[in-house]
């Protein structure tokens, strides 16, 4: 089993979304505080879960981790042993990319 790197690609925002959906409480709703961009995250050994990461975005994007680490692969991107992919957040998701690391 590979190390696998996990980057914050961006944090993003659907605030046409949030205009529409969430009620208005005073307090405005921002991109997720849980990471910042360009953060890294090193996984090595079984696809555990990073201390400091959001439980959230680990349990959507788990199963994409997963692939990497075991040398499978997404035909449609460019390089070989990578993932993009982010969390559920539909309001304000987080992009990740997964990259095996040999």
């Amino acid at each position: 089993m590979s190390k696998c790197k996990i980057t914050v690609v961006k944090r993003t925002i659907n605030q046409d979304l949030i205009d529409e959906h969430v009620r208005d409480t005073g307090e405005s709703v921002g991109r997720c505080s849980a990471f910042e961009d360009g953060q890294e995250f090193i996984i090595e050994g079984f696809a555990k879960k990073p201390d400091g990461f959001c439980d959230w975005a680990w349990a959507s994007i788990h199963k994409d981790v997963v692939v990497v680490m075991f040398g499978g692969a997404y035909p449609w991107l460019k390089r070989p042993g990578t993932a993009i992919t982010c969390c559920t957040d539909g309001l304000r998701p987080v992009i990740f990319s997964v990259e095996r690391v040999e």
